[in-house]
């Protein structure tokens, strides 16, 4: 590693953490309009009164020990990561003082995502006990049903190596011999031809056969009957014809095998509605005109 390997690597790791930076920094200076009056205690500099905080120095200075497989930073690259740091704190600042999170598209995104995030994070800190799960997952059944999960024969027949009409005639003798009960690998061996993408073995979703046939082709397969054999359908380089053999409807998972993804979407949920209630004060104490009644939502 060169001698400016650190410091090209605190330039890449200051700009991937600067949305986060300018947005919860210039939060506190929008709404402050002053510097603090006495220094906190983990600050590990001041810029024109404002604080640079020690632990996000720190995880800086962790983040590039990581990256140089290193256990320690030697003192010379610990004074050029806060170099670095300093920089971006004028540089906060004079984009605040222009108010860059008022017209630049970026800085805004990144403030009010980083609000959003804050609130969210509050509203899920608190861990739900087992019976608001349960009470969670007893009211929201829909949320943890499996999906219809189905094995398939698709036979295709392509109208690239064909004309259309006699690939049409092709695939209805496949789906003829198919309802007379003519075995699936015998008929696809004389009359098919290999698919550009061939479906995987065993069950599938739905969403599965979407991905490798087709939207058209998908929607066919999920209307059939166990045993029936669609007609040719259209998709984009020939026709299929295709035999459902098994479903498996879906059915609520059990809670004690999913509790992991209820937890989640529970706090998912209260995060969704903590923000909900902190809009909703927002909008109670502030002084909102709209100007323009005709851009005034229906």
């Amino acid at each position: 590693m060169t001698a400016a390997d650190p410091d090209r690597m605190a330039r890449r790791l200051l700009a991937i953490g600067a949305g986060l930076g300018i947005a919860l920094a210039a939060v506190g200076i929008v709404g402050s309009g002053e510097p603090p009056a006495a220094v906190p205690a983990g600050a590990v500099a001041i810029v024109n009164g404002q604080p640079v905080s020690r632990e996000i120095f720190a995880r800086l200075v962790a983040a590039v020990a990581e990256e140089r497989k290193s256990v320690t930073l030697d003192a010379q690259t610990r004074s050029r990561l806060l170099e670095r740091m300093l920089d971006e704190e004028l540089l906060l600042q004079r984009g605040v003082e222009l108010e860059l999170h008022r017209f630049e598209p970026t800085a805004r995104r990144a403030i009010v995502a980083a609000l959003i995030a804050s609130v969210a994070a509050d509203a899920e800190a608190v861990e739900p006990d087992p019976e608001q799960l349960r009470d969670f997952y007893a009211e929201n059944q829909e949320l943890f049903t499996r999906s219809d999960r189905i094995s398939l024969d698709a036979a295709f027949v392509s109208t690239e190596v064909r004309p259309d009409a006699e690939a049409h005639r092709m695939a209805e003798e496949i789906a003829r011999r198919l309802r007379i009960g003519d075995l699936f690998d015998e008929v696809h061996a004389a009359l098919a031809d290999s698919p550009v993408a061939r479906l995987p073995s065993g069950p599938l979703s739905i969403e599965t056969v979407r991905q490798y046939l087709g939207p058209t082709v998908a929607q066919v397969a999920s209307r059939l009957a166990v045993g029936e054999v669609s007609e040719p359908t259209r998709a984009s380089p020939g026709y299929f014809v295709l035999r459902l053999r098994e479903r498996d409807s879906g059915e609520v998972a059990k809670f004690d095998q999913i509790l992991g993804r209820v937890r989640a979407e529970y706090l998912r949920r209260r995060g969704e509605e903590g923000l909900r209630d902190y809009l909703a004060g927002l909008r109670e104490a502030a002084e909102i005109q709209i100007l323009d009644a005709d851009r005034t939502p229906e």
